[in-house]
């Protein structure tokens, strides 16, 4: 199936319906932003976890989008569907590792990381381009949450903020 609009009833079927953020992809109109947003409460809500919590959970739903993700794009025949937005969601909380559970800090995260997986400068449109199945449709978000997450790093680094 091309890329193209999918109805709500593959949300039936669990895979399809953690893969496209529990709906969250089927919006017409950006949907790896509104996958992202569904990952903002999760985000703040782990913000207070220790930094080996929070990376072993990135990990787990890491391997667990890995298959997911893939599993979805098999299903749907069509490598990174936009309205697979599971990758974005693990992305964004991949990104929120570094952060203290502060508004404005999510929201500069959101911004950094919607910026990084849009414009995918090298290598994200590399990984995104050579990689198939569902380590390139998780693999490209990792590594845009890791820019989102160094530029993060880099501002609160500076004595103003």
């Amino acid at each position: 199936m091309p890329a193209q609009r999918l109805s709500a009833s593959l949300l039936t079927q669990p895979v399809h319906f953690v893969a496209l953020g529990f709906g969250a992809g089927l919006v017409p109109k950006a949907p790896g932003t509104v996958g992202t947003l569904i990952a903002v409460v999760p985000a703040w809500l782990i913000g207070g976890w220790s930094l080996p919590a929070k990376a072993a959970l990135i990990a787990a739903l890491f391997v667990f989008g890995v298959w997911i993700c893939g599993e979805s794009a098999r299903r749907l025949q069509c490598h990174d569907h936009p309205a697979i937005v599971w990758d974005e969601v693990v992305g964004f909380l991949a990104t929120c590792v570094v952060l203290p559970p502060e508004p404005l800090w999510l929201l500069v995260a959101f911004v950094l990381f919607r910026f990084f997986d849009i414009v995918k400068p090298w290598p994200i449109r590399d990984l995104d381009h050579r990689l198939r199945g569902g380590i390139g449709i998780m693999l490209d978000d990792i590594v845009a949450a890791a820019f989102a997450a160094a530029c993060l790093l880099l501002a609160r680094s500076i004595p103003i903020f």
